[in-house]
């Protein structure tokens, strides 16, 4: 049964408030599948095409179970915890908990990654317990061991973007750590927009029956609403052909993906000194200034990005309708989240690919083999209906 409107999820009234607020009023395909068993402490993995609303699944089926905590005579206590791969994620995540919890007053959520002093992190442990902590495993599993993060209460464990955490054998140790800490009762929920036939079994060691909802035609995995094309061209063309797409196509905000830190640096410096300006988000940033330069962008103070893959996976920026691929992704799985970043929730975007070697060639190859979709080379001109949308949808 597909429900038409949020109202029939029978959710409590301030979620309900908080959803019409954002402006949703149909869910989509994941969320109809997801939430209503979700808010019945269903442990769940899904996997399901970047853009269709899976992080609102676990927020918003997570605040629902919450409800006694809106009494401010109930004691508080850590019962919800989120785990993602990058700082960038998890702070992400907080604000989605916090644009959904807006009329859920008593409800606290906190954010902890690594990066910034611990010190930090433990004096915020010391002023309150939060309901729900969203965090990079590192970090968590550090405030964990201290006694300053206390999961013996957690009733909600949940990762996302799971399959980068599990797959890095660093990482999922890590996780397991962090899992043994939790109470042997709980909901366990797993979200991903990839998920390999071999990380699936990995996922369901950590659960008991879980709803399963996996997107196996891969031709499904292609966002509808998103032009794509590419351009063959040489390395020592790619600089000039950016600005001249850039000059000709109609754009809110975009993405350009590079293959490294020093080539988004260098490209980030050209493109300011050529009267586009511009900023780049890596791995090697303080992480102050990683966040400020990520709410510059989700501000729209800042319209163009400059990224590493570090950028490719979850992150959720509404007005970014074009994504450029100036170097070509090491696989068709890195090129789905990058192109991803655009036409998110059934909204239209643009994608165009730089082609320099065979290896690229080879990349679009197995992208157009894998997802059954027909990339052409890009045209002389693009009828800019086609990729923005009259009216931006938000997810």
């Amino acid at each position: 049964m597909h429900a038409t409107s949020f109202d029939e999820f029978l959710l409590s009234p301030p979620i309900k408030r908080a959803i019409a607020d954002c402006g949703f009023e149909h869910p989509s395909e994941v969320q109809n599948q997801c939430i209503p068993q979700a808010i019945l402490g269903a442990d769940v993995i899904c996997q399901a095409k970047s853009g269709m609303g899976k992080t609102a699944v676990f927020v918003i089926s997570t605040l629902e179970q919450l409800k006694e905590f809106e009494d401010s005579s109930v004691e508080a206590r850590l019962v919800a915890l989120v785990l993602c791969h990058t700082r960038e994620l998890a702070f992400q995540i907080c604000k989605e908990f916090e644009r959904f919890k807006r009329h859920m007053s008593n409800i606290k959520v906190e954010v902890f990654y690594g990066g910034v002093p611990i010190v930090n992190d433990r004096q915020v442990l010391q002023k309150g317990t939060p309901h729900i902590v969203i965090g990079t495993p590192g970090r968590i599993l550090k405030l964990a061991q201290e006694g300053h993060l206390k999961l013996t209460s957690i009733k909600h464990f949940i990762l996302d973007e799971c399959d980068r955490m599990l797959e890095s054998i660093e990482m999922r140790q890590d996780v397991q750590k962090i899992f043994k800490l939790t109470p042997h009762e709980k909901q366990v929920m797993m979200f991903s927009a990839t998920l390999s036939q071999e990380i699936r079994p990995v996922c369901k060691k950590f659960m008991r029956k879980p709803l399963e909802i996996y997107v196996t035609d891969n031709s499904k995995l292609t966002l509808h609403g998103l032009q794509q094309y590419y351009v063959p061209l040489h390395e020592r063309e790619k600089i000039r052909t950016l600005f001249d797409i850039l000059d000709a196509v109609e754009f809110n905000q975009v993405v350009i993906f590079v293959r490294s830190i020093d080539r988004a640096k260098m490209l980030c410096n050209v493109m300011n000194e050529g009267n586009f300006p511009a900023i780049t988000i890596h791995s090697r940033l303080a992480q102050p200034e990683r966040i400020a330069l990520f709410k510059q962008l989700k501000d729209f103070k800042k319209r163009i990005l400059v990224a590493t893959d570090l950028f490719g996976r979850g992150i959720d920026v509404s007005k970014i309708n074009v994504v450029i691929n100036f170097d070509m992704p090491d696989s068709a799985d890195s090129y789905l989240h990058r192109v991803g970043r655009a036409g998110r929730f059934g909204t239209k975007g643009l994608a165009i690919s730089f082609v320099s070697s065979e290896e690229d060639a080879t990349v679009l190859n197995n992208v157009q083999s894998l997802f059954a979709v027909n990339i052409a080379k890009m045209p002389e001109t693009i009828d800019s209906t086609t990729y923005m949308a009259t009216t931006q949808s938000s997810e």
